[in-house]
């Protein structure tokens, strides 16, 4: 046997000992994928889990879509208190001075 054609062998056991590791390991993976599917409902016919938490996840999606305009609309109303209240600060502070320097009778 030459060299050549034994590196040639030991390459098609490799390669044929890949593609098995590559069919064991799929097949584990459908089944753990299997499980997940969900429970039998009859007649052979599984219940998604994974449809399950798709259509949970979409209506969260849409029953909390209007929360993004209602907060920019609350931070612009924040924004402008902010401001009123600064001015309220600076007349207060105004009012401080203006009693302190008063003279008691």
């Amino acid at each position: 046997m030459t060299p050549f054609t034994l590196l040639a062998l030991f390459s098609l056991i490799g390669a044929v000992a890949l593609f098995v590791a590559l069919l064991v390991y799929l097949d584990l993976i459908t089944t753990q994928l299997e499980q997940i599917g969900g429970e039998d409902k009859g007649y052979g016919v599984k219940a998604s889990f994974l449809s399950k938490i798709r259509m949970g996840v979409r209506a969260i999606e849409s029953e909390t879509g209007m929360i993004a305009p209602q907060v920019t609309r609350l931070n612009g109303t924040l924004t402008k208190v902010r401001d009123g209240l600064v001015v309220v600060d600076g007349n207060l502070g105004g009012v401080i001075a203006a009693v302190s320097k008063q003279v008691a009778p």
